[in-house]
């Protein structure tokens, strides 16, 4: 019998797949909007429309950060107000939790669900979400997209802060 993936880890993929056109090489992040199943925008982290990317122009740093990129989270949601598309009640699946900016966006946007990949530096989503009545799911997926399901079984709703992934998991973007 052949196993199928689940549409959370078909999604996730196709954000991981989103995230190779990243063009800040401090961390490639994709991002992708759905709704009914069907995907209604893709956003990964790169610089301003018509602005030198980091790979050609260098970084933007500012407080250990670099500024140059608009994030892959707020990327998919400019994406799809640019053609009209409506997201709200929508999932994001992003290969990042989002930042604690990129998570106001997406409150304000109406999206009722977040899948993410890597936990990202900010506890402060975790309880907001829970005010809101935004679902965060955290996913492990396959190293590459073309792989079995990942063998975690289910997704996983997180509920509460995951204080022990704030310490130097993974690299700022």
């Amino acid at each position: 019998m052949e196993t199928r993936v689940t549409w959370d880890e078909y999604f996730m993929n196709i954000a991981r797949v989103v995230a190779t056109r990243a063009t800040c090489d401090r961390k490639h992040v994709g991002a992708l909007l759905v709704r009914d199943k069907t995907i209604l925008s893709t956003g990964y982290n790169g610089s301003i429309r018509g602005l030198p990317h980091c790979s050609d122009a260098g970084h933007m740093m500012e407080d250990g950060h670099c500024v140059r990129t608009v994030h892959a989270e707020a990327n998919a949601i400019i994406q799809a107000a640019r053609n009209g598309v409506a997201i709200d009640g929508a999932t994001i699946y992003t290969t990042a939790s989002p930042c604690w900016p990129c998570f106001k966006l997406i409150a304000n946007s109406g999206a009722r669900r977040i899948v993410f990949g890597e936990f990202y530096r900010d506890d402060r989503i975790f309880e907001h979400a829970q005010v809101l009545g935004i679902e965060l799911v955290s996913l492990d997926v396959p190293a590459r997209p073309d792989l079995q399901p990942a063998d975690t079984g289910a997704p996983r709703p997180v509920t509460g802060p995951r204080r022990q992934a704030r310490a130097g998991r993974g690299r700022r973007r």
